[in-house]
């Protein structure tokens, strides 16, 4: 019936190309040749299963019922008056069928200690001959089944690369979203997900950080970013050994992408200075970063555990006198000279923004001996912007 050597060999490719595990291709051919044989031979209400096995190409087949106690069922010479509205799940009752079902004392008589739900086994005649429906039926079995154990696989080799930097080949742009061709699955970058001075063309390699994975229709979704906070702390931590073993810590990101960020580092090794790492040697490792991102200028500060002190860290590089803050409503008064006042607000107020966004804090600049707050206020906490 099959030419086992072409079936190994096409096993082994899927399995080593698509991930598919090869039981789970084994598992679609018997449901196929069940399927076939049911369509063919089978009566209504049989469950028929098949044994392949795939070293000398036997087949077996069997009826399987599910035993049954007598006052569960309804028989067939009796009326169904249950009232489905007022019963219990549990108490409904099934209507029998001779070909899906067994009384218990008929299968205890098989099987002594058969009980209610078990299954019982009857050895089914092997036929050689099926007709072409039930052939396409079986053919169409086994490609849904592939499908689905792929799927299973993509959903399981990208779920492990959620939160990390992934490449693809930009496929189309469609209503300003990029569609990324990853191999085995499809990614796409949401308008709002890019960079906005960045523009790519079909054909090209692109990196981004994938944030989450989904499955469509048209199945496995990749949703990818190059806006996210995500896609700086990864590749700080591709550039910078020290992230990557964790001796230093990214604590905070806030972006406005291919503009300015501002990323806040705390270092566990008290000889290792934070800033430095992220720097590199002559900046080269922030330089590659900013150039990875379209020259997005990029802030490091050190974490401080002490608010105040965080706070007029994020504000720099502007100079602060002075900080007051109010801890049950999350909000800081900062007071600058006049001549600093324009630098910590920033242009358009990016850097007041993006320092609140970073500390979590809400932020008033106001310049000393002024009773009037000038502010820029973000209600999002850091946490957040650095996920």
């Amino acid at each position: 019936m099959f030419d086992l050597k072409t079936l190994n060999s096409v096993l082994a490719q899927l399995e080593d190309e698509r991930g598919i595990p090869r039981a789970k291709m084994l598992e679609a051919i018997e449901l196929a040749l069940a399927t076939a044989y049911k369509k063919e031979y089978g009566k209504k209400g049989q469950i028929v299963r098949c044994v392949f096995d795939i070293n000398s190409g036997k087949t077996e087949f069997y009826q399987v019922k599910v035993v049954v106690d007598r006052d569960g069922v309804i028989m067939e010479d009796e009326e169904d008056t249950q009232d489905i509205k007022n019963m219990d799940t549990e108490n409904i009752k099934v209507r029998y069928n001779p070909e899906h079902h067994i009384f218990t004392e008929d299968a205890k008589r098989i099987k002594k200690d058969a009980a209610i739900g078990d299954e019982i086994i009857f050895p089914l005649e092997v036929k050689g001959d099926y007709g072409r429906i039930a052939a396409q039926t079986a053919k169409q079995v086994i490609i849904q089944k592939i499908r689905e154990a792929e799927k299973v696989s993509v959903l399981g080799e990208y779920g492990q690369k959620q939160g990390q930097i992934v490449a693809g080949v930009v496929q189309r742009i469609e209503r300003g979203a990029i569609f990324v061709d990853m191999g085995r699955a499809m990614g796409i970058i949401p308008y709002e997900e890019q960079i906005p001075s960045e523009r790519y063309k079909q054909g090209e390699r692109i990196r981004a950080y994938l944030y989450a994975v989904e499955e469509s229709p048209r199945g496995i979704l990749l949703k990818l970013s190059r806006a996210h906070p995500g896609m700086l702390s990864e590749l700080f931590k591709m550039e910078a050994p020290e992230i990557a073993q964790g001796i230093v810590e990214i604590k905070a990101v806030a972006r406005e992408a291919g503009s300015r960020s501002k990323v806040a580092v705390a270092s566990k090794d008290s000889h290792i200075d934070p800033i430095g790492s992220m720097v590199g040697q002559r900046g080269v490792r922030v330089s590659t970063v900013m150039s990875e991102l379209a020259g997005e200028k990029i802030d490091i500060i050190e974490w401080n555990d002490d608010p105040a002190r965080f706070i007029e860290e994020s504000l720099s590089p502007a100079q602060v006198v002075s900080i007051e803050l109010n801890k049950e409503e999350k909000k800081a008064t900062v007071k600058v000279s006049e001549d600093q006042q324009s630098l910590a607000i920033g242009k358009g107020g990016q850097n007041v923004r993006l320092a609140a966004k970073l500390t979590g804090w809400k932020i008033d600049i106001q310049p000393v001996g002024s009773k009037v707050a000038e502010s820029v206020t973000t209600d999002e906490p850091a946490e957040k912007s650095a996920k």
